[in-house]
């Protein structure tokens, strides 16, 4: 049975209906990411379960229990959000440590509980210092201790990580995950960025307009979109309408629109021996644009424009108006939904 179940979750605001009938499962255990864009639903979800939203309609099932109507306090429910929310008055320690105060436990237990949460999110020398005296990250990371301390049976995470820079946004990725899997906790991450969500996923359930569109792991939603909101949405994907992908390939229209994603597109100044697991097609460079160690090449096909990724080698740049030929398997042309 699953951990947590949310079972045809619905919520409205006045007339305004967020969540169209949420059902979806998390296992015990696993990092679950809820991606989508802004206005999705993927945060009102999270606060559902946390008990600070109610339900227009449906149940939310934690551990077996049906906790639908249950008040925050007693669903034992970590929660991070964006804005780390930290007493200013307080030291770390004591930020930390508030939360086990309220409980009333023993001054021993809180020392050793909270110097185990310092440890863990690597703060160890800053238990004397104030939030205004800390960098972003390093808020965040007391807002993330201060949640574990707590043994919560779930931590949900609201876009923690959204005002952190890049570099140490992908340090705390990976930091926050080895932490997940150390104390096989369960957690729920909201995200917008499907970099964050691919790194950070065991499973991720793609939201667009108050419905989950697409679930899987970060393998099967990359690879294999399913319709054209999820092909936008993750990977970059080259989405050709089937008239133009007949253009492009020169042969019959096809029943749906394709999508090709930029890595699986070969660039080469000679074309290769026909075969016929792929495409190979005549082509004009139009620009590029470096992104990193990748190239982004915008070639013309047969009056259809794509997009293909190379990496960056100095010694083999292509100009734009060479002409030169792509190579695409056939397998990577998946077919879209509309």
């Amino acid at each position: 049975m699953s951990y947590i179940q949310f079972e045809n979750i619905k919520k409205s605001f006045g007339e305004t209906m967020v969540l169209q009938g949420i059902t979806l499962a998390v296992a015990r255990g696993n990092m679950v990411t809820l991606l989508g864009p802004s206005g999705c639903g993927k945060s009102t979800l999270l606060r559902c379960l946390a008990g600070l939203e109610g339900v227009s309609g449906g149940r939310i099932l934690l551990d077996g229990e049906d906790i639908t109507q249950k008040s925050p306090k007693n669903r034992k429910i970590g929660m991070v959000f964006q804005q780390y929310s930290l007493f200013p008055n307080l030291n770390v320690f004591d930020n930390i440590a508030f939360g086990l105060s309220l409980q009333k436990r023993p001054a021993a237990e809180i020392r050793t509980l909270v110097e185990d949460a310092v440890d863990m999110v690597e703060l160890n020398g800053k238990e004397n210092s104030y939030p205004r005296h800390l960098s972003g990250g390093q808020q965040q990371r007391v807002a993330l201790a201060r949640s574990l301390v707590l043994r919560p049976k779930v931590l949900l995470l609201d876009e923690p990580l959204s005002a952190i820079d890049a570099k140490l946004r992908k340090s705390l990725q990976l930091r926050i995950k080895e932490i997940q899997k150390a104390l096989n906790i369960t957690c729920i991450f909201v995200t917008h960025d499907q970099d964050e969500a691919l790194i950070m996923s065991d499973v991720i359930h793609l939201f667009n307009a108050g419905r989950v569109e697409q679930s899987g792991s970060p393998i099967e939603l990359y690879t294999g979109p399913q319709t054209r909101f999820a092909a936008e949405f993750i990977g970059s994907y080259n989405l050709v309408e089937k008239e133009r992908f007949a253009q492009m390939i020169q042969s019959p229209i096809l029943d749906t629109a394709v999508a090709i994603r930029p890595e699986t597109i070969d660039i080469v100044l000679e074309p290769p021996a026909e075969q016929e697991d792929r495409y190979v097609l005549p082509a004009t460079v139009k620009y590029y644009i470096p992104h990193g160690n990748v190239l982004r090449y915008t070639v013309m096909v047969n009056g259809v424009e794509l997009e293909a990724d190379v990496l960056f080698r100095s010694f083999k740049v292509f100009e734009p108006e060479q002409n030169v030929y792509i190579v695409v398997e056939k397998r990577n042309c998946l077919p879209i939904a509309q």
